[in-house]
């Protein structure tokens, strides 16, 4: 032990020095407490008592720190260098606590420089490392042969160390055929076990018995005693002693000396000598009680041998047997009542408490119910109960034992929002004791306060596309109120956007004010709408806000761009003309396309994805323009095809591509060279069909007249053809003044040649004055007739002189063309 470092020399000195610095604290500085099982190694954890008491372990060192203990014996060791706390000796739980519950023992730990003194108490926790045991190995009766069936025969019971589960659970007996075993639980905690005959015996077929009498206990491996009985069987006894009263009640006060005759039991034996004398024993009797009473067996006298606890146990109950040589035995019972003393505080217990109660209460409201209690009897029982006298509360018996808190006046929160009551009871002993309780009661408000938003409108963006259940946004709404009034629902007002309830649009969750989308937006469709969340509370009657809600919807670029110019057509094939003599720079056409999208998913650009000849022509990356980029050459051929590719600046970008045909030619014979492997028959066999299937629908009637009708139009068609063919001229078709394109977006002007550079989005026109084009378009369409003729008169037209072209923001926006 540390302590033991005291020389012999100098022992007596400094043991003073110590008791007289002890005297100089004022307090324990701290303590700590720890839980070990018990028979734990040596060297065992216990506890970190430098982290636990807030010390570091220098200051232990320095500290000299050691360990006080009051006994002789020191279980628990100090490890400066880690400031932990080892167990030092193994500790026994039965040997230091024996039945007491819960088992701990404390000592000190001192400090020096300056002196500290620390409390710690360490709990020991019981294993079941004890098996039950009997007072003996073997218990010997003597019964009669002549005893009838159901005699009782009282066994010793066993004794467990241990406490709680680990105590005698089960009793057992085996190797029975006459006996059966009863067990009953006595109310000090003692166990009354009996035997009782079953079957009568019969010494002349077996003078002797012997029967296995099991204890188990409930703990974890279950352990178990056991005790052999050996019966043996008697001849010719054939009365039993018998009490003179089945039942003795004795009073004795808890604060009885040693020795006080409590009561005396008796019994009478009818039969004479030896078999008449009766002895008195206590063979259940539990280790509680028998440290408490003890029996003269010669006499039946019962004196107090121990210390009596009226709180502990109420009353005892003794089973006394009486027996006699010759082995019958008598059972009476002794009731012992503990006259209590007045030893014991009254107790309050808090049934019910209202920690918080409204402000609009009416007096009369309950807000707590106590039960006081005092463990003593009598007048030393009997208790009365006040509550202080500054708050607007009073307090009411209703039934016995029990108290009720009611309010006495209106509550007011603004003035007071809390009231600290004090619960005193005391009892009428000599002298009084007493004890109080402290609660807490807050005042709460009525639902007088709205619940408001955050904002009073939101804006939120949300892109288009989005999955059906996207969170859109979430709103916030606070209410001053409190509990049940400041729980507040949102609500979506149920309104119409452009002839769609929002509900088709949005949800609302009421819980926590979540905005799901409930459809795909769609940009092009819908580019923004609004709608009113109410918020409103839980309180009666429920208290609302409005807030207004703006759903923007965020463009994506779900939309390629559509080709305006030059129109795609199926039937007829149109090409821009470029004379061999054009410069370079020479603007041969304009690529027009548009996106629905907007913002930079409608910027397009344009770029020449293939061509004939790469190296001649170009694309203007922002205006769609085509120009040459050299000067046109003999060796460059007639037909040039390009492929313009437009682009979006998306992410990811989408595109579109557009088909131009140019023709490098100075006059149209040298193009309609090149241009006559188009098929000439499609409109006659059109044609052809249409009337095939008309002669079918009339042949019931008609069939000579649509024959004839068919010959002729075949006919007439066929001489057509070849006057065309034996012309040597290509059919060049030609289209109205004006005409619509496919897209439907407008129509294309006249014979003028103009130029308009524009971009989606542009906020700036060019317009140049037109120019004749005679040779820029060529349209070719092989069913048409009399093309020369008209080839002729647009020649003419194209002779005018230059006009001015008007431009306007709203122009259609095409390249050069020839019609």
């Amino acid at each position: 032990m540390d302590y033991m470092w005291i020389n012999a020399g100098r022992g007596r000195w400094q043991a003073l020095l110590v008791v007289l610095c002890l005297f100089q604290l004022r307090a324990v500085a701290g303590q700590a407490r720890y839980s070990v099982p018990e028979e734990q190694a040596e060297g065992s954890f216990v506890g970190n008592i430098a982290r636990d008491l807030g010390l570091n372990v220098a200051r232990l060192i320095s500290g000299k720190a050691r360990i006080i203990t009051k006994g002789s014996r020191q279980y628990v060791d100090l490890n400066r260098d880690k400031g932990t706390l080892v167990i030092k000796e193994r500790i026994d739980r039965e040997e230091l606590c024996r039945k007491t519950t819960p088992c701990s023992f404390s000592f000190e730990v001192i400090l020096e420089n300056p002196i500290q003194l620390y409390r710690v108490t360490v709990e020991v926790i019981d294993i079941n490392d004890n098996s039950p045991l009997f007072p003996k190995d073997e218990i010997r009766l003597k019964i009669v042969e002549t005893v009838a069936s159901g005699t009782r025969f009282s066994l010793m019971s066993g004794n467990d160390p241990d406490v709680g589960i680990n105590e005698i659970k089960k009793y057992t007996l085996k190797h029975s055929d006459h006996f059966i075993l009863e067990v009953q639980r006595q109310n000090d905690g003692g166990t009354f076990i009996e035997m009782v005959l079953q079957n009568p015996l019969d010494r002349e077929k077996e003078d002797s018995h012997t029967l296995v009498l099991i204890a188990s206990d409930g703990g974890e491996p279950r352990r178990s005693g056991t005790v052999r009985i050996h019966v043996t069987v008697l001849d010719a006894n054939d009365n039993a002693p018998v009490c003179i009263q089945p039942v003795y009640k004795a009073d004795v006060k808890e604060n009885s000396p040693k020795g006080t005759v409590v009561t005396t039991v008796g019994a009478t034996d009818v039969d004479i000598g030896v078999n008449g004398e009766v002895l008195y024993s206590l063979p259940h009797l539990t280790k509680a009680s028998q440290q408490i009473f003890e029996l003269n067996s010669a006499t039946g006298e019962i004196k107090v041998a121990g210390k009596l606890n009226f709180e502990n146990y109420k009353t005892y109950q003794l089973n006394v047997q009486a027996s006699d040589h010759g082995g019958y035995t008598d059972t009476c019972k002794v009731i012992i009542q503990v006259i209590d003393e007045n030893d014991n505080i009254p107790t309050i217990q808090l049934m019910s408490l209202s920690n918080s109660i409204s402000e609009d209460s009416p007096p009369g409201t309950t807000i707590a119910v106590v039960n006081v209690d005092d463990e003593d009897s009598d007048r030393n029982g009997v208790v009365t109960c006040s509550i202080n006298d500054d708050v607007p509360f009073k307090i009411e018996s209703s039934l016995t034992g029990y108290y009720t808190v009611v309010t006495d006046n209106l509550l007011d929160r603004e003035s007071i929002s809390h009231y600290n009551i004090t619960i005193t009871v005391s009892d009428q002993g000599s002298p009084p004791l007493s004890s109080s309780k402290n609660i807490t009661v807050k005042v709460s408000d009525v639902n007088d306060c709205p619940p408001k938003f955050d904002q009073s409108e939101y804006s939120v963006t949300v892109p288009e596309n989005n999955s059906p259940g996207y969170s859109v946004f979430t709103l916030r709404a606070s209410d001053a109120d409190s509990g049940q009034n400041a729980r507040v629902s949102y609500f979506a007002q149920d309104t119409e956007i452009s002839g769609v309830a929002v509900s088709s649009l949005v949800s609302v969750n009421s819980d926590n004010g979540v905005i799901h989308a409930v459809r795909s937006f769609d940009y092009e469709q819908i580019k923004w709408f609004e709608f009113n969340v109410t918020v409103r509370d839980a309180g009666s009657p429920p208290l609302t806000s409005v807030a207004t809600v703006r759903i923007l919807i965020q463009d994506q670029n779900d939309n390629p761009p559509q080709v305006l110019y030059p129109v795609q057509t199926g039937g007829s094939l149109v090409a821009e003309m470029v004379p061999r003599s054009a410069d370079v720079g020479y603007l041969v056409s304009k690529v027009v396309a548009v996106d629905v999208d907007s913002g930079q998913n409608a910027w397009l650009s344009y770029k020449l994805q293939k061509a004939t000849d790469r190296a001649l022509f170009e694309v203007g990356l922002q205006n769609g323009e085509i120009r040459t980029i050299r000067q046109v050459s003999d060796k460059d051929a007639v037909k040039q095809r390009l492929a313009v590719i437009v682009e979006d600046n998306g992410q990811p970008s989408r595109s579109a591509t557009v088909i131009v045909n140019v023709a490098v030619a100075d006059s149209f014979p040298e193009v309609l060279s090149e241009f006559t492997d188009f098929p000439h028959d499609k409109e006659y066999n059109d044609n052809l069909t249409f009337y095939l299937v008309l002669a079918l629908a009339v042949v019931s009637f008609l069939f000579i007249t649509c024959l004839v009708v068919i010959i002729s139009v075949k006919i007439y068609r066929w001489r057509q053809s070849r006057i065309l063919y034996h012309s040597g001229l290509p059919v060049i078709p030609y289209y109205p003044p004006r005409y619509s394109d496919t897209l439907g977006t407008g129509t294309l002007p006249h014979v003028y040649n103009y130029e308009v550079c524009r971009t989606t989005d542009s906020r700036k026109s060019d317009c140049k004055f037109g120019t004749a084009g005679s040779q820029n378009v060529l349209i070719m369409d092989p069913s048409s007739t009399g093309t020369m003729q008209r080839i002729q008169s647009e020649k003419n037209i194209l002779d005018e002189p230059d006009s001015p072209l008007e431009c306007t923001a709203d122009s259609r926006i095409f390249g050069r063309h020839f019609l």
